[in-house]
């Protein structure tokens, strides 16, 4: 910049020496100062001329000699004016991201999602790099406006800027709601819950049970009690809990056009998102200040099951040993993570395990049998009967690689300049995981689109976060902290269900079983799963 700096002036004053000349001359004057047999007023000219081929000479040799400062991206499609690669994504983005991946990028590529360059990860040594290597420098998230109106000002630990906030916040949740100690804890409140969806299923006799709602129902109880103390599933105020919760995960899944393409925020604003998404963020929070005004005045949870989250986070905001400070944003925040990292995901979990059971009748046949021995006539399943069911393990290991319940993880974004297996990343890009495309890598994985729990058990694969190969829950300082406590819920909740009851479904074909999958910030099956239980009597 200090040569173009430079030059600019040497022009400037050339400029400057031809105005002095010209300056108070009349239209004759110029024409005769044009005349080639006037040397002494071509004089100024020449040298006008000798000294702009001059300075434009330099500024080549400058440009020519500079050290390149061409980068070297990662491999990219081609891209349109204004959406960049937006016409090549579909609603089921890990999907199109694999095809596009597998036609111009392969471990790493660059696509740009309207004017956001972002970087498509899709193999497990690249993951690698971004989540382990790398980890600090991608320990971001990026600032979305429709997330910082419905995640309560981004204070949501999954949503956070990387900071001391978040650490704050993060040692909150995971000591006072997800560790081993608060699980192990909460055994009564799933157990009783577990009971009373299989109660549920009994009384309805060999009708058909629609198994997609009756684990969202599930899930959403235990977590509820566990974090308001009560239940939101009866009654008119549980009917308008659950539409304020589906449209909220509908919002959390959809796309924000300003947010890819500032210059169309209007279409957001025509076709009624922003203010959908403003009277949903309003009721959200105006639920939480609710949760937390009604424990205010009656003190604690009434909801069984001791102390909960909210009792939890107004302790810790009244000590001040503890050395955390927590605004009331702040708790808001950590109750509507506590609920949503432990509802939505839980569910799609369980739900894809049990589709691909009832389609492959001989691995649920095995699994069954794998529970009913372990149990010997036990009616009560605990934590160490769970440790010796390896087929089960397996079953979920399998099925979260196949299916991942956010297949794409949360983006993070480079917060400086980094190389990445030799590319250079530039800071403020954004970056995609597809955990789904590298969970079914050929190189790695046998006959990666089939369902075959039995890979798993001589393999020491995991999905805790230390596997690259296998990350449904993300890995690294931003990997998902709720690990146990989904996971603990899904094994009881299957191991029940398995002890309890055979499983079958309605038409008893299994090539009918619609396998296609729902768009969202989770991905569901596009259809209900529906299946005839029948009591099992040993």
């Amino acid at each position: 910049m200090y040569h173009l700096y430079k030059y600019k002036n040497i022009i400037s004053n050339i400029y400057k020496l031809i105005e002095e000349e010209t300056k108070a001359a009349t239209p004759l004057h110029f024409l005769k100062m044009l005349s080639f047999t006037k040397s002494e007023t071509m004089a100024p000219l020449v040298y006008a001329s000798t000294l702009i081929m001059l300075v434009f000479f330099l500024i080549k040799l400058y440009y020519f000699t500079r050290p390149s400062t061409k980068r070297n991206l990662p491999p990219s499609p081609p891209k349109l004016p204004v959406i960049g690669n937006l016409h090549q994504i579909s609603p089921l983005l890990h999907r199109s991201l694999h095809s596009l991946s597998q036609l111009h990028g392969g471990p790493l590529m660059l696509i740009h999602m309207g004017c956001i360059p972002t970087l498509v990860v899709s193999s497990a040594k690249a993951a690698s790099e971004i989540m382990k290597t790398q980890d600090l420098i991608f320990a971001n998230r990026p600032d979305v406006k429709m997330w910082r109106k419905l995640l309560c000002d981004l204070k949501e630990v999954s949503v956070a800027p990387y900071g001391e906030y978040w650490r704050q916040v993060k040692s909150i949740m995971v000591l006072h709601f997800l560790s081993n100690k608060r699980v192990e804890s909460s055994s009564e409140v799933r157990d009783e819950e577990i009971a009373f969806a299989v109660n549920k299923i009994k009384k309805s006799g060999n009708q058909v049970v629609d198994l997609s709602d009756m684990f969202v129902t599930l899930t959403n109880d235990v977590v509820c009690r566990l974090t308001f103390g009560r239940k939101y599933s009866e009654g008119e105020s549980g009917r308008k809990f659950k539409n304020m919760l589906r449209e909220f995960f509908e919002i959390l899944g959809g796309l924000n056009l300003e947010d890819f393409i500032p210059q169309l925020a209007w279409v957001d604003r025509l076709r009624g998102l922003n203010a959908k998404v403003e009277r949903v963020a309003r009721e959200v929070d105006e639920f939480l200040d609710g949760v937390v005004e009604q424990r205010l005045k009656k003190g604690s949870a009434a909801g069984g099951g001791g102390e909960d989250f909210v009792d939890i986070l107004l302790r810790i905001q009244k000590d001040d040993s503890i050395g955390v400070t927590i605004d009331r944003l702040a708790i808001k925040a950590l109750l509507l993570d506590a609920y949503t990292a432990g509802t939505d995901t839980t569910a799609t979990v369980l739900e894809w395990t049990f589709t691909e059971l009832l389609k492959h009748p001989k691995i649920l046949k095995k699994l069954q049998d794998e529970v009913r021995m372990v149990l010997k006539g036990k009616s009560k399943i605990n934590h160490d009967d769970i440790d010796n069911m390896k087929y089960l393990k397996a079953v979920f290991k399998e099925t979260l690689r196949l299916h991942p319940p956010i297949p794409t993880l949360i983006p993070r974004v480079a917060s400086q300049d980094v190389k990445v297996m030799g590319y250079d990343v530039m800071k403020g890009t954004r970056v995609i995981i597809n955990a789904w495309a590298i969970a079914r890598d050929p190189k790695v994985w046998d006959e990666p689109d089939e369902f075959k729990p039995e890979r798993f058990l001589e393999c020491s694969i995991d999905y805790k976060g230390l596997d690259f190969d296998l990350i449904p829950f993300g890995a690294g300082r931003r990997g998902c902290p709720g690990i146990a406590f989904a996971m603990t819920t899904n094994e009881n909740v299957l191991a029940n269900l398995l002890l309890k009851f055979d499983w079958e479904l309605p038409n008893g074909k299994e090539e009918d079983l619609d396998m296609t999958e729902r768009p969202g910030l989770t991905i569901r099956k596009n259809t209900p799963l529906l299946a005839v239980a029948t009591p099992f009597t040993s």
